[in-house]
């Protein structure tokens, strides 16, 4: 067995486990390798339940009188019981967790680690994950990585599989050029196997360098690639542009003004745009696109706009005809129910069509342009860098000039060690007659006091509400709300409206017709998970509600809030969480804040940039360890990829190095 192998060679682990596993990206052992821990916990500091003291605590204790609640009015479960040891007990209590009921065994042993605080009039311990003491206990060590559930694959089990892995950990090949030999070996031994929280910051030090100067390291090597490529030179006709910006039923902002001023000037030149345009939900990045579409047809050049759904292709497809076609500009879309599809093709490759907006069925092999010249990706990270090269090859010896669009603001910081020199413009404020939203955090068990009467009213005015789940079904395993659940809870309680639910499941045609219809009006309350995060503008869609909202990052929560306040409507936003416990900095933010580009900032320091990016690049990505604050190890890094990169044949001697930048170089978009 080697660093490489199959996770198959790991004793315990048979095919059917193996190919669960590969679901989660768990294919050799370097793999598993690099499944960090999600937290450490001492359990040499369990507490002896007369001396707990408010705060997080660890108790060894056995549970009895366990039971559960039904809270009718607000359909919602109380599990509770009493936890002692030989000094005492205390209540412990789950919300909406009834399979804890039946997770325990009488006169048996358990690790309760949570939040121990007083509520309702007593001290209780609120939530606590449990683990049972002789599974803790057998691997000698109080001090212990805990790991993320992945499925039915939970820490415990997960510890027990790093245990057989031992040998092949302490043994990891060395991947960097400049560090000392065996560095690599002893980190990822320190991350797993640690004996203290000293062990764990000397591994998350060199781990952080890792992952940074490969990052680093790419995006040189991109900027060197790049420079090689040639484009055709798209002239700037200040006339015509003055022109078209004027036919434009509202003026632009000045973040769009500026935005399109880079672009436009990009376009021009010899070697291809490579420009990433990011500005918050509702900004105007489409009409933006539009203006330098224009220079495009004027230049005599085709330009293609790829959106990740049929439905926001459609969308864009009818904002650039109003827009386009006033000027002689032929737009067609191209999606999957596109009738006459052939004679459409035809038509675009004998350049009878000036720009086509789609979705994947632009990039199928049968899809050809006479001339593509500009082409724009809406939302990038929805697309493998698979699917983005197949639309930049489209385009004979030269290659188009490039622009992605994304709503997901990304801190100035994040973006100059990410995207090396890949160009960003910023659109900073949102035109105007836009209402901002207004953002509330309530407890799941006010509902009915503050939640209901506020739909109620607002539908009774016409207006529709979307309501965010994080599951499609019902687990057994989870407190999650689910989109099944919730729309049958919600028909009881508004039994008069027309309520339908949503998730990434069904068939495209069938989303499609769930969104048409509510964009339509047709749909009172869409009950959905996040599936809706990028989708189409329903100015009528004036709340959203999000479920369980503590368990979403900053960026998505931003991202989910931004499908309301598409109109001049007052628009509000409901982050709705479990418990009574103090809400997380990152929902007070998100209260008080509707600036996307504070709100990536807080979430940088909050959770590092692996979460920000992950909006971005779709799993492309994964800082686990690395932070953008850490100075010191950036510089570290960008001096020693600087002088790597002079010699790129050294590639040649690392290999696994290799692989790990060509996954990152991903993230400058021509590559």
């Amino acid at each position: 067995m080697s660093f490489s192998s199959s996770v198959e060679e790991i004793k315990g682990v048979g095919p059917k486990t193996a190919e669960a596993l590969k679901k989660y990206n768990f294919e050799t052992i370097k793999d598993l390798a690099y499944y960090f821990p999600r937290d450490y916990e001492d359990y040499q500091k369990a507490t002896k339940i007369k001396d707990l003291e408010p705060g997080k605590v660890i108790i060894k204790g056995k549970i009895y009188n366990l039971m559960v609640n039904y809270v009718r009015r607000r359909h919602f479960n109380i599990e509770s019981g009493i936890i002692y040891d030989e000094t005492g007990e205390i209540r412990v209590v789950w919300y909406n967790q009834p399979y804890r009921i039946k997770a325990f065994k009488p006169d048996t042993e358990y690790y309760f680690s949570g939040n121990f605080d007083f509520k309702y009039n007593h001290y209780q311990l609120t939530s606590p994950a449990v683990n049972l003491a002789t599974e803790v206990e057998e691997t000698k060590n109080g001090f212990q990585p805990i790991y993320s559930t992945k499925g039915s694959y939970k820490s415990i089990w997960f510890k027990k599989l790093f245990e057989e892995m031992r040998t092949e950990i302490a043994k990891a090949p060395d991947m960097l050029p400049y560090v000392k030999p065996g560095t690599r070996a002893e980190a990822l031994y320190n991350i797993h196997f640690p004996d203290t929280y000293a062990d764990v910051e000397k591994a998350k030090s060199y781990l952080a360098y890792e992952e940074l100067f490969e990052l680093i390291l790419a995006a040189k090597l991109n900027k060197n690639e790049n420079s090689k490529l040639k484009a055709e030179p798209l002239k700037f006709v200040a006339e015509n542009t003055k022109e078209f910006v004027d036919s434009l039923p509202f003026k632009l902002t000045n973040g769009q003004r500026l935005a399109t001023w880079d672009i436009l000037k990009d376009l021009e030149k010899p070697e291809p745009m490579n420009r990433l345009l990011q500005g918050d939900v509702g900004s105007g990045k489409t009409v933006v696109s539009s203006v330098a579409i224009y220079q495009a047809y004027k230049a005599g050049m085709q330009s293609a706009l790829l959106a990740p759904t049929a439905i926001l292709a459609t969308q864009h497809a009818k904002t650039l005809k109003k827009l386009l076609e006033p000027f002689g500009v032929k737009v067609e879309l191209l999606i999957g129910a596109t009738k006459k599809k052939d004679a459409l093709k035809k038509r675009i490759i004998e350049g009878d069509v000036d720009v086509v907006v789609g979705t994947h069925a632009i990039i199928t092999d049968d899809t050809k342009f006479k001339n593509l010249g500009f082409a724009i990706i809406d939302e990038q990270h929805r697309f493998g860098v698979m699917q983005r090269q197949k639309l930049l090859m489209k385009t004979g010896d030269k290659a188009p000039h490039f622009l992605a669009m994304t709503a997901t603001p990304i801190p100035r910081s994040l973006q100059l060690t990410i995207f090396g020199d890949l160009s960003v413009s910023t659109i900073s404020e949102l035109p105007k007659g836009r209402t901002p939203i207004k953002t509330k955090i309530i407890n799941e068990l006010s509902m009915s006091e503050t939640l209901y009467p506020e739909m109620e009213a607002r539908m009774k005015d016409g207006e529709q509400i979307y309501w965010i789940c994080k599951l499609i079904e019902e687990t057994g395993r989870s407190e999650a709300a689910n989109v099944k659940k919730e729309a049958d809870k919600l028909k009881i309680r508004f039994p008069e409206k027309r309520i339908e639910y949503l998730h990434g499941r069904m068939k495209p045609d069938e989303k499609d017709a769930i969104m048409n219809r509510f964009k339509d009006g047709e749909i009172d309350i869409l009950v959905s998970t996040t599936v809706v995060e990028v989708g189409v503008d329903v100015p009528n869609a004036t709340t959203i509600v999000i479920m369980d909202a503590e368990s979403f990052g900053l960026a998505q929560l931003h991202q989910l809030r931004g499908r309301v306040g598409r109109g001049e409507k007052a628009s509000q936003c409901f982050l709705v969480v479990q418990d009574d416990k103090e809400p997380t900095t990152r929902l007070k933010e998100l209260e008080k804040s509707t600036d996307g580009f504070h709100l990536a900032e807080v979430d940088l320091k909050l959770r590092g940039p692996g979460e920000i990016y992950g909006q971005l690049q779709h799993g492309a990505m994964n800082l686990k360890i690395a932070t953008l604050s850490d100075t010191k190890t950036i510089a570290k890094a960008q001096k020693a990829a600087e002088e790597f990169a002079k010699h790129p044949e050294n590639m040649l001697k690392y290999e696994e190095l290799n692989a790990a930048i060509k996954k990152y170089q991903q993230l400058t978009t021509l590559n």
